[in-house]
């Protein structure tokens, strides 16, 4: 009997030893992103996106789409001008909150100020069509509604970021002057397409059209 308990102790010693270094093995570190490149953005080439929004009145514009592995990340460059405070009837602009289901936002505001208004609960949320530019190629599907339950105020300016996650309603209520921002989206699901230095300089080259997509 000694003996038995003896044998099935090395058994189950025997056993874990065998398993422990597989463990080991399934934890161990590895890139999500296999051999990939880093990407490049000069300060000339964003510049570039923001002339061409101030001549031709764009408001977001995607610079690029990157596939890291687990998750795409899209850079875009943003200009809003000038925009009243959203009080009274003649000031409020329909459905001006926009919210993504899937994708996150990071700003960092270069240039301006504007009070921005952030929170999830919706007032008359209304799907965001799915044939609209923003929803194919920048932020995915979401909702448009008219204001936000609430919201939380934040003042940006000159050098402030902010994170916005998806599922959250964002609303700008008052720009300044103008803002200019780097936005960074988040796309684990990679629902949106991928844009690389190639597409955006011929993007950049091409003459402007009303109905020109991001590429």
């Amino acid at each position: 009997m000694r003996m038995q308990k003896i044998a099935l102790k090395f058994l189950a010693l025997s056993a874990m030893m065998a398993v422990f270094p597989v463990l080991a093995q399934e934890v161990e570190p590895k890139p999500t992103c296999n051999h990939c490149s880093a990407v490049y953005l000069p300060k000339s080439e964003l510049d570039a996106y923001n002339q061409r929004a101030i001549e031709h009145k764009l408001v977001d514009q995607q610079v690029r789409s990157v596939d890291l592995g687990k998750v795409q990340v899209g850079i875009g460059s943003i200009y809003r001008g000038k925009l009243g405070q959203a009080q009274g009837l003649e000031n409020q602009v329909a459905e001006a909150v926009a919210e993504h289901e899937q994708v996150s936002e990071v700003y960092y505001v270069i240039e301006g100020s504007a009070t921005l208004l952030t929170g999830p609960d919706l007032v008359d949320p209304k799907p965001r069509p799915s044939t609209l530019k923003t929803v194919r190629e920048q932020n995915g599907p979401g909702f448009s509604a008219a204001s936000i339950k609430n919201p939380e105020t934040h003042e940006l300016k000159a050098g402030d970021m902010i994170i916005i996650p998806a599922g959250t309603g964002h609303w700008f209520t008052k720009i300044d002057d103008h803002i200019r921002y780097v936005m960074v989206r988040l796309d684990p699901d990679k629902i949106l397409p991928l844009k690389n230095e190639a597409q955006s300089l011929k993007y950049l080259a091409s003459p402007y059209s009303p109905t020109q997509g991001n590429f």
